[in-house]
């Protein structure tokens, strides 16, 4: 649905140097801590930036190619995106049925008010939570094909956050849809993405289905001496700390059964962005 090719953006200080993919019907996650890159991926593939080299592809067109019917069959939460403050929900509806044809007003309204929003206040005086879940439902109003959250979930309680991983799961039930979604709450992805991409410094650095990462990746935490005798053949990243070396592996397993006096730990989303925030380059 989706394909990002060799796409280069270049700012004074920062450049963004990545590909990327994502396939129809499954939920994509990108990790890594603010000002890694994403957002500025994000814009990138929606075409609301001009990038610099590269190829950027969305449902078999370039995205120079895409029309106005195209772009309805996105929907988008963009981290600096937001609505007016003064307006309320009910003078948002005749907007949305302008600006798209698929919009639905009744479900619209119906999800507004089961998520507990209301109708008639205005928007300025929303929490933080019940802003972001007018936005993901304004992206699910038009029943687009793909959405594109940046950070839906930042700065939010655990309960809201929920509800809304809910709502993406509930969105995901219709076939041939897709999702990419950005976050720093890694473990927030743990649940419902189908990949991962971690990226650091504008490149990607891990490309790995989800399972794989809970089911098969470790941290090996091992001495000087440890270290220097364990089989290199599955460790996929080290770096070397105070007591040692941290090591990162593709088959935690191997190293269990083969090499019990060394710390073994299960390495989820949360731990392997850690490693890479902490790691001494």
């Amino acid at each position: 649905m989706v394909k990002l090719e060799n796409v280069k953006k270049q700012y004074k200080d920062f450049c963004l140097e990545c590909s990327f993919e994502i396939p129809t019907g499954q939920v994509t996650g990108i990790i890594g801590r603010n000002g890694a890159g994403k957002t500025t991926a994000f814009k990138a593939m929606l075409g609301l930036i001009k990038i610099d080299g590269g190829t950027v592809g969305l449902f078999g067109k370039n995205i120079r190619d895409l029309t106005a019917k195209d772009r309805e069959r996105i929907g988008v939460v963009l981290a600096d995106s937001g609505f007016g403050g003064y307006l309320t929900i009910k003078d948002y509806v005749p907007m949305l049925a302008a600006m798209y044809h698929d919009f639905s007003k009744e479900k619209f309204v119906s999800e507004c008010e089961r998520m507990g929003l209301p109708l008639k206040k205005k928007i300025k005086e929303f929490s933080t939570g019940m802003k972001r879940k007018l936005q993901i439902l304004t992206a699910l109003s038009h029943n687009a094909d793909l959405l594109v959250l940046d950070e839906p979930t930042a700065g939010l309680d655990v309960i809201v956050r929920d509800e809304i991983l809910e709502m993406l799961q509930e969105y995901m039930e219709t076939e041939e849809r897709s999702i990419l979604i950005s976050s720093h709450i890694s473990s927030d992805l743990e649940g419902i993405c189908d990949d991962v991409y971690m990226i650091d410094k504008g490149r990607i650095v891990m490309h790995e289905d989800t399972d794989v990462i809970l089911g098969s990746y470790g941290l090996i935490k091992a001495t000087r001496s440890q270290f220097e005798k364990l089989d290199k053949a599955y460790i996929i990243d080290s770096f070397e700390e105070e007591f040692g070396y941290n090591c990162i592996t593709n088959q935690k397993q191997f190293y269990v059964e083969n090499y019990p006096d060394v710390v073994v730990e299960n390495c989820g989303l949360d731990l392997m962005m850690r490693i890479q925030n902490n790691k001494k380059h």
